[in-house]
Order: structure tokens, then sequence, then C-alpha cells
């Protein structure tokens, strides 16, 4: 300690001392549990160029007697790397490497450890620790460490630890290198399911979809043979995935993909399906988007190209019963299995994947979409990063994944727009599949269940009185079942507009305060004014009860676009009108509230869809025409990207092309429809005449009798 003076005053220079129990809790609190401990021991002889690393136990179940053997054939240490690296607590030695890009000799690694206190997962697992490691043209070294003598001592600097260097190695014999660690007097008790637990996440280090020669962990508790009966392993549940996917992104875009639907032999009336990037669907979301449809881009950032691939299962009853006997084993192999994984060099990032880190948000998007959004344990995923251009994704010093930095937000948004786009396709497969082998028919299937069942008591049932109560209820459940249906209907229709409400009006308001500001209350702001005061009393009309009443379907159009026009005119769309020049009879029998909201539907859709197509001339057309049929239809075209999913699917609920899209919105207008006895249809190009303009567009009919 030195001092110095300066007016008095006194500088004193002094050194940090580490206490010696610091040691013992960085294993304590950095590594959660034993697999982590395990793993981070196995990732050092990763980093050691190691092919092969056994991980070997015994008597685990009896602390005292246990002990547990990991050991490597990596290039191993000599005395002066164990003294000044390995016996250095947050070496810098790795990241060096890192930082120079300095691959091992053998198989070309850069270092995937880069913090210097992964050996300190051995604390976690026991209180004695020997380390004996050679290599190659230097002695055998060996350490021992007794972690519980470290309370008897105040600093770290005086615990003794001897290192001894062999004249003739005990281990690495005949010129073999490589590490062994023994670790025993352990610090708990295992069980069966802790075992299974790391025979899992061992197994799991690389990724199961491709084979890594050049380095496999092996795991075994010699004592105990049984403890492992029964576990299924990858490729015994590969067959059973119905869908699989693999999809490479770089900068802003989707550079490769591939979607494959796989029925089971057992699915004789589903064909295979395969999709690629030059499918229409996949083509226009081959840019990279967040939730609210903007551009960004991995290049912005140094993690290189992001490869993401994965397998989708389905847990249905009646899937499990068309071809899986084993049908417990697979629940549990994917309840302690699924999920999406990250590896980095085909060295897993932990714990990314692990079934209590949902780090996606899969299971709240699904609350929202449960038929159409993937849960976590019915995927299984692995996303590949390059160690060497993924250097802005920086592992957490617990081991929980990555810091969550702008690039680590750009990393996960990426796979979720392209989980987004096979969400889409997967659903398509997925309801042919219910509506071929599903346990209730398509359309409909209460009131198909009530008409099966009436048709049965009036069939079966003798008595007469006893066939006529039975009847009459049933008729009145069915009644009471479409009045239900209806009114929810009419609030999905109300419910589905005021996220529109809004938006609109919000954006009004923020356009009054600017010009009130800039132009002190002029006719300009007094015209907006009004203006929100009538776009409020347009949007009201929808959230009323609506009633079927007699309505000029031009006027109808009219506030549909008003209550959408600021939106339009944002966006630089062109409105064509022609349903003004219609000079036949347009009044008809509507419920005036919902159609607004069918229609403004339709609009907003158009927008999106016209955007995605980066058209300069922007255009919706809005007719009336009337057919022989006694049809009265109100047309909406559009000169944007056309419909990118069969016409029938898009009218089932939770059907979207967008990637973010609910996919209530053409079902809900559909069903309307067909409630005032009208139809919702998607016409062939020439069934009305429309400019060339629109002819690879969208089109949508809504036609009324007359």
């Amino acid at each position: 300690m030195t001092e110095k003076s300066n007016s008095g005053d006194r500088e004193i220079q002094v050194k940090f001392k580490p206490r010696a129990r610091l040691l013992l809790q960085l294993g304590d609190q950095l590594i959660r549990n034993e697999s982590i401990a395990l793993i981070e021991l196995v990732k050092n002889s990763y980093d050691a160029d190691a092919n092969r690393v056994y991980v070997y136990m015994e008597n685990v179940d009896d602390p005292l007697n246990g002990i547990i053997i990991i050991e490597d054939d990596g290039y191993g240490m000599d005395l002066l790397t164990v003294e000044n690296v390995w016996m250095e607590p947050g070496s810098d030695f790795k990241t060096e490497k890192f930082t120079n890009r300095e691959l091992s000799p053998k198989y070309l690694r850069l270092p995937i450890g880069e913090k210097g206190i992964g050996r300190f997962g051995a604390h976690k697992l026991g209180n004695q620790i020997e380390m004996i490691t050679k290599k190659k043209d230097s002695k055998e070294v060996s350490v021992k460490i007794d972690w519980t003598v470290f309370n008897n001592f105040r600093y770290l600097e005086q615990v003794p630890v001897s290192i001894i260097e062999h004249e003739t190695p005990n281990i690495f014999i005949n010129g073999k290198t490589g590490t062994s660690i023994i670790i025993s007097n352990l610090r708990k008790e295992w069980t069966r399911g802790v075992a299974r637990n790391v025979k899992r996440t061992i197994t799991a280090l690389v990724s199961p979809f491709k084979t890594n020669d050049s380095f496999k962990a092996e795991f075994d508790v010699a004592d105990k043979p049984g403890w492992f009966e029964g576990l299924l392993e990858w490729e015994d549940i590969k067959d059973y995935s119905l869908f699989h996917f693999s999809a490479k992104m770089r900068g802003t875009l989707i550079m490769e993909f591939k979607y494959e639907f796989t029925p089971w032999a057992t699915m004789p009336k589903l064909s295979e399906r395969i999709v690629t990037l030059e499918n229409d669907l996949v083509n226009k979301f081959a840019e990279l988007e967040d939730e609210d449809g903007k551009i960004f881009s991995l290049g912005s950032f140094d993690i290189g190209d992001v490869v993401f691939e994965g397998y989708i299962f389905d847990r249905d009853a009646f899937i499990l019963r068309m071809g899986i006997t084993d049908k417990t084993g697979f629940k549990s192999y994917l309840s302690n299995n699924s999920g999406i994984r990250v590896f980095r060099d085909g060295l897993r990032v932990y714990d990314y994947g692990e079934p209590e880190n949902d780090w996606l948000g899969l299971d709240l998007r699904r609350v929202n979409q449960p038929s159409k959004k993937l849960s976590n344990n019915i995927i299984l995923g692995a996303v590949y990063l390059n160690r060497n251009d993924s250097s802005d994704l920086i592992e957490k010093t617990n081991r929980e994944g990555f810091v969550e930095n702008p690039a680590y937000d750009a990393f996960k948004k990426s796979i979720l727009h392209t989980l987004n786009i096979v969400e889409t396709l997967r659903f398509s497969d997925k309801q042919k599949l219910r509506e071929v082998y599903g346990p209730t028919p398509k359309s409909e299937p209460v009131l198909q269940i009530l008409g099966d069942l009436k048709d049965y008591v009036e069939n079966n049932v003798r008595e007469i009185e006893v066939k006529k109560e039975i009847t009459r209820y049933l008729i009145k459940v069915e009644d009471d079942y479409k009045r239900i249906n209806e009114n929810l209907l009419k609030a999905a229709g109300a419910g589905l507009s005021m996220s529109v409400v809004v938006h609109e009006v919000e954006k009004i308001i923020l356009e009054v305060a600017k010009v009130l500001k800039a132009e002190n209350a002029s006719e300009r702001a007094l015209n907006l004014v009004k203006h929100l005061e009538k776009l409020i009393d347009g949007y009201s009309g929808i959230i009323r009860k609506s009633t079927q009443t007699n309505e000029d379907l031009k006027e109808v159009i009219e506030q549909a676009i008003t209550n959408t026009e600021y939106r339009l005119a944002y966006h630089k769309i062109e409105i064509l009108r022609e349903y003004k020049n219609y000079k036949g009879k347009s009044k008809t029998k509507v419920a005036r509230s919902l159609l607004i909201g069918s229609l403004m539907n339709v609009i907003d859709n158009s927008i999106y869809w016209l955007e995605k197509a980066g058209r300069p001339d922007k255009k919706i057309y809005i007719g009336l025409s009337e057919e022989e049929e006694g049809y009265l239809n109100i047309i909406v075209a559009d000169n944007g990207t056309g419909f990118l999913l069969p016409t029938d699917e898009i009218i089932e609920p939770f059907v979207s092309a967008k990637p973010g899209g609910i996919g209530l919105g053409l079902h809900i207008s559909n069903e309307i429809m067909l409630a005032q006895k009208g139809k919702l249809s998607f016409p062939d190009w020439g069934d009305f005449e429309l400019n060339n303009e629109f002819k690879t567009g969208a089109v949508i009919a809504f036609s009324f009798k007359n």
C-alpha cells in the first residue's frame, strides 16, 4: 500500500482481494443445474478439439461413494496452460483465440466458450475434483481441488492447490492426449428422473437433424442400466412428423425455402405437397418483416446466415389413432424434447428449446389463433448459426441464452417471420387432413350432429308421444344454437371493427391537433373536426345492433369508403367509384352495419396486398352490377397480388395469407352474406367487366338476392 499527500489529502493504493468462497458462489449461481454443469464441461472438450467425450457415472444414488467422470480425446493441456489458464477464473484465453480467429488444429473450430468459468460446473456436481490432462509432446499433469476447504480460508490466494507433473502418464498412455475430470463426494443424490433428463440434455447438445461425425458426447450410468429403459430417441419418432420445413435467411431476404407435407401411409386419401421459394405466397413474403410489416435486415449486425429447420407433429387423438402405438411414449418425448433450439457451429446454445423457455412466445401466439399457430409441444426446430459470423449474438454469463440486444431482436424476428409462412402453409394442409380423416363433418358440425340425432329418433323411437317430445327439444336446441351463433357473429363483426375505429380516430385526432396548433383554428381544422364527427357516427353504426333494413347500396359503399379514406390517402390508393355510374335499382334489404364492416375489411385487405405488390399505381375498383339470376352485386377488385391461397380456404376461420393475420374477416363476411340469403364469391376473370389492370389482382363479389 502506498500513500501520497496533496494539500493534506491522502491517496491510498489498494487491491481487490477476492474471498475464497467466491468460486463456490460462482459455481452455485452461474450454473443452474446438473445438466448445464455437465454441458459446460462437455463444451470445454469441444473447444479442446475433441472427437469424443465420455460422461461416465457410478453409484450416483450414493453421494459419498458416487463418481462422475468426463473424459475426452482433445489436445489436452501442459503445465503452463493449467497454471496460467485453467487456474485463472475469468481467463481471456479463449476470447483472444476467437478475436484472432485462431482455429483448432484438427477440426478447425473456433472456441464456443469465452467467459472462463465453465470449469466451475464441476463444483455444482461434487465437492472433490481431480483433473488429469496431457498435451502432445508434454508430460501428463494432474491437479486436485477440495471445494470444502475453501470456507476455511479468508482469501482465494490462501487456498493451497497442488499441481503434479507425472514423469510417466497414468491415463493418457501410448501417445494419447486429452483431459479427464473425476468428480467425487457428490453434492446430491441422483435419481432416475434427473439422470434421464441429463441424458436428454447431452443427446440434444448437437442437432438431431444433422450428423456431426467430428464431435460426439456419450453418457452412461454404469450400474443403473434400467434408468434409460424406454427413453425414445429422435430416430424413433422422426417418421411421425407430418410437416417439415427448412429456410435460410440473409440480409433482408429468405434466400432458400422448402416446406413439405408428408401424410403417413395410413392416409392414402392425401397426397404429399412440397412448397418452395417459387410459390407465390412464399415469394411475396421473402422479405423479412416484423409484426408491424416493416422490413428489417440481419445484415445490420454481425449475425451471418440464419438457417432454420423444423419438424411439426400433430397430437390430436384421431391422428394418433392412425399410426402411433406407443402414444404415451410419443407424447412424453414431445413434452420433454420439443421446442426450437439454437446451435452455433453445431453445438447447442442453452437454454433455448428447453420446456420452460418459450423464447419465441409460441404458446402465447397460439392462444389468439389456436387452430393456426404452432405451440412449443408440437415442433422440434433447430436454428443454425456460424460462430465466426455471429459475434453480435453474445451469450449471457449465466448460460441462459443471448444478451437481448438489437442483434438478438433481429435474429428472433427472422425466426418468427419464417414461422408465420410455415404456419399459413401448414394450416391449409391441416384443414384437408381434418376434412378427410377428422372426427366431425367440415361444415356446421353441431347442426350436422343434431340432424343425425333427429333422423335417429324418427327411425328408432316407437312411442309417438316420446318421439314428439324428444324432437321438440331437439328443434329448440337447434333454434337456440342458431340464435346464439347469430349474436356471436354480430359481436364478432363489431369487435373486428373496433381496432380500426381506434386506429382511424387516433390518426384524425393527431391531424386535428397539428392543424389547430399550426393554423390557429382555421377552416381546415373545423372541417377535420366535422369529418371526425362523421367518422365516429359511421363507426357507431357498425357497433350498434344490426337489423335488416331497406338500404341503398351506393350509400353503404360510400360510408365504408369514408371510414377508410384516410388510410387510402396515406397509402396513395386510388378508388374507382364505378358504382356511381350504375343506373339500375340499388336498394335492397341488408344489415347495413354488418355490410359496412365487411366492405371495410375487404378494403383493408386490398390496402395490405397492394402495398405487398409494390405497385406504383395502386387502385381499388368498386362497382355495382345485376345478374340474370336476380342477384345485385357489389364488386370489389384491386390490382394487387391476387389471392395467394385457394379461395375455398380463405373463408374458413383463422385462414389468412398474412403472416400475422387473424383470418376472421372473410369468414365473418361470408357468414353475414349467408345469413342475409346472399353469397360471397370470388369471380373468375371475365365474369364481370373489369379493366385488364385488375386481371392479376383480387376480385370479390357481395351478391344480394333481389
